[in-house]
């Protein structure tokens, strides 16, 4: 199976985050050829294209552009903004870092199209405060941006004007969903806003606003170079182009590798030097924690939008963590719930409480003092959650906990008697508290 690289084609080469090293490398040539067309060209490539939003959700990129209003003549014109998600926290994800870190002027480039096609003038880019190595790469490639004349009052002379803000963020997992990233971009707490109104028509400021994920910018700018027909070649017509899959866990080689959307785990293992202890596969995420689990009969999913739904979970963000047969589903469960404990706003009782329950039930799992009742109870909290909650984290929470009582009952039931079954594991949670 051929890489394909698109975001990652600038990898390993020479300091690619510098200026004039992107720009000999195709960089902000799609700038250019974007700025001699119309906006709603523009917003009608992409749309064609069919590129769909690599934050996790899928959806399509033009379509989300094209819902920004446009003022009618003598109207007076809101202002817009392009708002980029760059608050990458769900666990076992690892792609936005590395394009940020690699090839940042791809991301800008992206933006500054963006812009262009929803007329806007501002542009923030929301990064999660932790990465400050990203924040200060991010940053770094703005100011040069600006020297070389891509940024300010007259982008490379067009009367075009475009300014970027980048913005830390303070670590909140939460921020990662769009309208709690815009309150707190606002200065307010990072929770989310309810919907609708969305943020094309009431975003950030209250006004109309696009917010797109890094992956999904930085792929932009060759979409305009090469054409909407060159990026369907890529992946399944539902889903085409490349993506970066974020491979960890029992692997020989975990890192990051771009391949055409609908690439299966098999061939990612094959990418990857296979299981790293020459055990079997037991089970894995197709698209971060907060996507129900897979296990080997899943080997030969397509890993895109439309298949792994399909099957039964979700694309996400093609974080894959990989984990074989002498690993404890429910000691990984426990792991996932405490994160989604502890990342829970509050807002909501159904997640701020479910979670809570959550980790109290899977420490007595662990402990080998839950009853089979508390299976029961897990599997009703999550019913519980499971729609009810005001945004996704609720949701995301429960898709550890239903998928592996769904596919590993008889591994809860072990925990019953004894504690955790997996001695290996046990003496790692003692080291670990």
């Amino acid at each position: 199976m051929p890489l394909t690289p698109v975001l990652t084609k600038r990898f390993g080469t020479d300091a690619p985050w510098l200026l004039e090293n992107y720009e000999q490398l195709d960089g902000y040539a799609g700038l250019r050829k974007a700025l001699r067309m119309q906006p709603d060209e523009l917003i009608a490539l992409i749309k064609e294209s069919n590129l769909r939003g690599r934050g996790g959700a899928g959806f399509p990129t033009g379509m989300k552009w094209q819902f920004i209003p446009q003022a009618k003549p003598g109207e007076p014109a809101l202002p817009h903004y392009v708002v980029v998600n760059a608050d990458e926290g769900e666990p076992g994800t690892c792609r936005d870092l590395p394009l940020m870190m690699n090839d940042p002027h791809s991301m800008i480039e992206g933006i500054i199209i963006a812009c262009y096609a929803v007329r806007a003038e501002r542009a923030f880019v929301y990064i999660r405060g932790e990465a400050v190595h990203a924040i200060r790469r991010v940053s770094q490639a703005v100011a040069e941006a600006y020297a070389g004349g891509y940024l300010g009052a007259d982008v490379l002379g067009s009367g075009v004007s475009v300014d970027i803000t980048v913005h830390a963020g303070a670590g909140a997992y939460i921020c990662g969903e769009e309208t709690a990233l815009l309150d707190s971009l606002e200065g307010k707490r990072g929770q989310p806003r309810l919907k609708p109104p969305f943020p094309a028509t009431n975003g950030l400021y209250d006004a109309p606003t696009v917010v797109n994920n890094v992956g999904t910018l930085a792929t932009v700018p060759a979409i305009v170079l090469g054409g909407a027909e060159w990026f369907k070649q890529m992946g399944p017509g539902g889903s085409p182009g490349t993506s970066i899959y974020s491979l960890s866990g029992r692997v020989k080689n975990p890192g990051q590798y771009e391949a055409p959307m609908g690439t299966t785990l098999r061939e990612l293992l094959d990418l990857a030097g296979g299981m790293s202890r020459g055990k079997a596969l037991k089970f894995w995420t197709p698209g971060g924690s907060s996507t129900p689990l897979f296990t080997a009969e899943h080997l030969d999913i397509p890993l895109d939008f439309d298949a792994v739904a399909k099957a039964g979970s979700m694309n996400g963000t093609s974080a894959v963590m990989v984990f074989d047969e002498d690993d404890c589903v429910v000691r990984a469960t426990k792991k996932w719930s405490e994160f989604y404990k502890h990342e829970s706003c509050g807002k909501c009782t159904p997640c701020r409480e479910g979670t809570y329950w959550y980790v109290g039930i899977y420490e007595r799992l662990e402990n080998g003092e839950a009853t089979e009742a508390d299976l029961d109870t897990l599997l009703d909290l999550s019913d519980n959650i499971l729609g009810r909650s005001f945004c996704a984290l609720g949701d995301g929470a429960t898709s550890p906990v239903s998928s592996s009582i769904k596919y590993f009952r008889d591994e809860y039931l072990a925990h019953l008697s004894g504690g955790c079954p997996f001695p290996g594991v046990r003496t790692l949670v003692g080291a670990h508290h």
